[in-house]
């Protein structure tokens, strides 16, 4: 693109959210697939997010419990796997190499590293000896097809071992070697999640052998995840990209550049697009949506404040930049949801309540849009009790009240 730059204001940005993350209505997805195919990743590291997401997304929610076992554990064609920042994510299985080689072979390579220097510190068995017991655990696992680490552990005793972590230390505590090990082995790419042990909602997982894996060059790996990444959240700033992959600056560049990306500007400054995306979108009409806590969508950017007002983060976020549950009107947060013990989902919108500037436009369409939202996700989960792994201030209050 020459000359000077194009300008994409805060009304656009969130008209390209909309259908980019599947969440106007015209833009519903019909399968979990097409969600996982959109928004590239799902975060995974609390189980039930990834169905409350698929939910959010679907035209038909009522399906989303038995199409996500379909898809996770029949088909197989979306993988609960390690991937960008050591974070736990579903991915479609057609992205496992990307993921792999882009991110997963570096921090593989930090865990095992980490692993052997901390059973070392304390004077534990060395990486031959973890070399063998990591052998006949995988071994194991072939024989199994899917084996929780306790299981593993009766045919490979050396998984009980236990060593010191960070003796001294405020967070010192006891790891075991199977719970290390495996986070490595699944980032190494060896083995992926399997079927939990309860629900949908369980946290308890048993492990399976990863499905195979070509081997992509890690710049070409690079870039892929970038071009699909600017698909789904573009336009994005540098930092947005370092943060969402958890990558080097250099590594970030040279991905932009193989992908042909265009700079374009934003109200935080330099963005940038894929060069198909360049032109304006069109308005999208008013949409309402009941985010679960870590949604991709709330999580997809580091710089938040054209979808996020400020004002709203510190009853949104727990101390380590976890967002709770979220209510969307129209492309940004005005609240947020809970689910009470007796199975209410309820919402609440501080800055409606309070007069914020931040609540311009909520009025009552907004509130009966919010409100159909709240029924489709009654109408799905039922009896189910969900309580986010990451509690949050206002999610708390919504729960207890």
């Amino acid at each position: 693109m020459s000359g000077q730059r194009r300008h994409i204001g805060v009304a656009e940005r969130r008209a390209r959210l909309a259908v980019g993350q599947r969440l106007v209505k015209g833009a519903r997805a019909g399968s979990p697939e097409e969600v996982g195919g959109s928004l590239v990743a799902l975060h995974g590291t609390d189980p039930a997010s990834v169905y409350l997401a698929v939910g959010a997304r679907l035209m038909d929610a009522t399906r989303v419990v038995p199409e996500m076992e379909r898809a996770l554990y029949e088909d197989r064609t979306l993988i609960r796997m390690h991937g960008m920042r050591q974070t736990v994510f579903v991915f479609p299985t057609e992205l496992v190499p990307v993921v792999h080689a882009s991110t997963g072979l570096a921090v593989a390579a930090r865990a095992r590293a980490a692993l052997v220097k901390d059973m070392a510190r304390v004077g534990a068995p060395d990486a031959r000896w973890l070399a063998e017991v990591e052998t006949s655990t995988l071994a194991a696992l072939a024989r199994r097809g899917e084996a929780t680490a306790a299981e593993l552990a009766r045919e490979e005793p050396r998984l009980r071992e236990q060593f010191a972590y960070a003796p001294g230390k405020s967070y010192e505590g006891v790891h075991t070697v199977s719970s290390r090990l495996l986070r490595v082995l699944g980032a190494e790419g060896r083995v992926v999640r399997g079927r939990p042990l309860g629900s949908w909602t369980s946290t308890q997982f048993r492990w399976a052998a990863a499905p195979p894996c070509a081997e992509l060059p890690v710049a070409e790996a690079q870039a892929e995840l970038i071009r699909r990444w600017l698909a789904a959240c573009g336009p994005a700033t540098e930092a947005d990209l370092k943060w969402w992959t958890g990558w080097k600056v250099s590594d970030v560049r040279r991905a932009l550049g193989a992908v042909g990306a265009v700079t374009v500007s934003v109200d935080e400054g330099v963005a940038y697009v894929l060069a198909d995306a360049v032109e304006p979108v069109a308005a999208v009409e008013p949409w309402a949506a009941l985010l679960p806590g870590l949604d991709p969508t709330a999580m997809g950017w580091q710089e938040r404040d054209w979808y996020c007002p400020p004002g709203l983060r510190p009853a949104l976020f727990d101390r380590s930049g976890n967002i709770g549950p979220t209510v969307w009107w129209d492309g940004r947060i005005v609240g947020g949801w809970a689910q009470r013990p007796d199975g209410e989902i309820v919402w609440r919108l501080p800055a409606a309540e309070d007069g914020d500037r931040d609540a311009e436009g909520v009025g009552g369409e907004a509130l009966d849009a919010i409100e159909a939202e709240a029924d489709r996700l009654r109408s799905w989960m039922g009896a189910t009790r969900v309580t986010p792994r990451f509690r949050t201030p206002l999610e708390r209050e919504l729960a207890s009240d």
